[in-house]
Parts: C-alpha cells; structure tokens; sequence
C-alpha cells in the first residue's frame, strides 16, 4: 500500500468519512491522515509495477472538465501499448479515435489524471494518480517512434506522457475474475 496515494486522495472530507463510518483509526495508524496533497515529485515504479504495466492491453483514464465534471474512457491497444518511458514517467501513442477528445481537453486546464489497470484473471489491480502531458506525434518523431507499437494498424495522433504523482496496489477483494480469449486457451 502507498501511503503517497492514499495521502493524496484522503482529503478533509475523505477523512471525515472514514471518521463516519469507523476507520478513521486504521488509516491514523498506517499514517495515511494528514499528508499534503500532490507534492509535486514523481514516484517511481518498481519492477513489479513496470512488469504490470507492459503486461496490460488496456486500461482506464480519468480527468477532470473545466466545470469540475470527471471523465473517464477506455484506452486499449496491444500488451505493452502503455509503456514506461522512464522509471517515474508513462507513456503512449495516442490512436486515433471519435474525435471527442474529451481527455485531450480536460488536460489543457488541469493535467492530473487517474489511471486504473485491471488483471481480471490474476485478481490485480493497479491505481496511478499521474501529470499527464500531450504531444503531437509530428512535434516528437524520436519519441514517436519509441512509444508507436509496430504492426499495430492505428494512426498515432498524439503521444501522451504522464509522471507519475504515486500509485497504490488495491486488495483484491470483489474482483470477479475474467479471462480473454488467449489466457483460457492457455
């Protein structure tokens, strides 16, 4: 568990929550409470979080709207589309899509974003809270050239990076268990 993370999300209102319903003194006792928010240093990633990371075809973004309204979409693309560029910093190539670019938005005015990658079938799940940055792919053709998946048939139109603010491991406590197609052939 990451004390980071949970500093980070534990809010006065979180706290009074926890408070409400019985766990104020776990959370006091692990450390959690009273820790400032969003410190502004990256956090790096050990081996089992890269190791996660490169294994995931997808994995789900949040932001935050102008008006205070949160967003969240699916990103997928091939085991390893979402790689680690460095051992604090995310990255990926942006496909082309519907053309809302609702996060691309959302991220002009405030860059955190929340990232949640799932391993259904091992009962796994990893949160981020990150910094997410945009680039157009025509700006960066070294860092495209890294972050593009070869043989994957989508045209790249931004390369997104993100520094990664903390992570946390979440219990694997009402996960239900499922498996693609490959794993159950396995």
């Amino acid at each position: 568990m990451s004390t980071r993370y949970l500093g980070i999300a534990t809010t006065a209102s979180v706290a009074a929550a926890q408070e409400h319903y019985g766990s104020a003194a776990q959370w006091e006792r692990i450390g959690v409470r009273g820790h400032a928010d969003d410190t502004g240093q990256s956090q790096r990633l050990g081996p089992s979080e890269r190791t996660f990371i490169r294994a995931r075809d997808g994995f789900y973004l949040g932001s935050v709207s102008d008006t205070g309204w949160p967003y969240v979409q699916y990103r997928g693309g091939p085991a390893g589309f979402l790689t680690t560029v460095d051992a604090s910093t995310l990255g990926f190539a942006d496909f082309r899509g519907n053309g809302q670019y609702i996060t691309t938005g959302n991220v002009r005015t405030n860059d955190r974003v929340s990232l949640f990658l799932m391993d259904y079938a091992h009962r796994q799940r990893l949160k981020i809270f990150g910094h997410m940055c945009i680039i157009d792919a025509t700006d960066d053709p070294v860092l495209a050239k890294k972050l593009t998946v070869p043989d994957y048939p989508a045209r790249v139109e931004r390369l997104v990076l993100i520094v990664v603010e903390a992570f946390d491991w979440n219990c694997p406590q009402h996960i239900t268990p499922r498996f693609t197609q490959a794993e159950l052939e396995r």
